[in-house]
């Protein structure tokens, strides 16, 4: 019976409650707790509500049940005197099991005594082996071109098998442009020093103002390439060691070369590998929407075009949906922007000012 179907006084109504409750534990140790309060006409969580306890009875601390196969007490110490022994404290566990079996003796496994091992607090490295600080991540913020390059060597396929040309080339952080390769027959640190040097040449840019980054290979670090960006003002970054992602943008970017449609499995001679290389980043500069830098061109994005086409490409868009709401179900359309980039870069204005756009492009 529901309290709110009888007609009695308010003031009546917990008297009331309390006897059904007493008549509730009365009932239940004759017919059960369910039947109990299907016959007094009280839900069984309003009956477990009135009787909880607030906070509940802490739980006595369950007693981890030892394993009928574990080792004993006195085993365990009989396993942890003979690892401590003078002959077997040097050794490591599975020397120690291999020698006992040579003796016709088994104490337990392998895995045993490490664990043992373990539980006392008695297993660390304890070869005389190097160990290194931890290396910070390279962090290069590019606020606009000709502040932050990258560069990097990669090798072409020659015309037989095990001959190879070799690719260098230097990527603009902010703007992905190429703003240099070349196409040698070898890598050494001469030809490296040569192309540093022609590259920052042709762009004038003033010392104290350029940073270089790249990965660990001979060529970059080299004590005359060291010397050369030294002496022109230029910040030299590396990528930490056995770490293949710190100079993403050249693997980025030669991922994109050696994918493309029409990229050859061997090269003839090096005239012709050069040949390819010059329509490919012609096209990668001028013609390749990236989408690193909200699909435009490295070209445009380098000298300062980015900000007008986006307001070009804005109209456009708003045009289109002027024309057509309807088609645009959640929200007007947007130009694409520039992603955050994820390691050496903070995304700039796409209008930033750059340098001064060549006569001929």
């Amino acid at each position: 019976m529901n309290t709110s179907e009888v007609s009695m006084p308010q003031e009546a109504v917990p008297a009331f409650e309390a006897a059904r409750h007493a008549a509730l534990e009365r009932l239940s140790a004759l017919v059960g707790r369910v039947k109990a309060c299907a016959a007094l006409g009280v839900s069984r969580a309003t009956y477990y509500r009135h009787h909880r306890q607030s906070p509940a009875p802490a739980r006595p601390a369950r007693q981890r049940r030892r394993h009928p196969r574990a080792l004993s007490e006195t085993e365990e110490s009989e396993v942890l005197a003979v690892l401590h022994s003078p002959e077997f404290a040097d050794m490591a566990p599975a020397e120690i099991y291999a020698v006992l079996l040579d003796r016709g003796r088994y104490l337990c496994s392998e895995s045993t005594m490490y664990r043992l091992l373990r539980k006392h607090g008695e297993v660390r490295e304890r070869r005389r082996q190097a160990t290194h600080p931890p290396r910070r991540k390279p962090e290069l913020i590019a606020e606009e071109p000709n502040r932050v390059w990258s560069w990097d060597i990669t090798k072409l396929k020659g015309p037989v098998p095990g001959s190879y040309f070799c690719l260098y080339t230097i990527i603009d952080i902010y703007s992905r442009y190429t703003a240099g390769w070349m196409v040698a027959a070898s890598e050494n640190k001469g030809l490296a020093e040569q192309f540093l040097s022609t590259t920052i040449a042709k762009y004038e840019i003033p010392p104290g103002q350029l940073t270089i980054h790249s990965d660990r290979g001979s060529p970059m670090f080299a004590h005359n390439v060291a010397q050369l960006l030294s002496g022109l003002g230029v910040t030299k970054s590396h990528s930490r060691p056995k770490t293949s992602n710190d100079n993403p943008y050249s693997e980025a970017q030669y991922k994109t070369l050696k994918y493309r449609h029409d990229f050859p499995d061997r090269f003839g001679c090096i005239e012709d590998a050069r040949a390819w290389c010059t329509g490919f980043f012609d096209w990668y500069n001028l013609d390749h929407r990236h989408s690193g830098i909200g699909l435009h061109t490295p070209f445009d994005v380098h000298f300062g075009l980015a900000g007008q086409l986006r307001e070009m490409r804005s109209d456009v868009l708003t045009h289109a949906y002027q024309q057509r709401p309807e088609r645009f179900v959640r929200k007007p359309p947007r130009t694409p922007t520039p992603p955050r980039r994820r390691l050496d870069q903070q995304a700039a204005a796409p209008n930033a000012p750059g340098p001064q756009i060549p006569t001929q492009r």
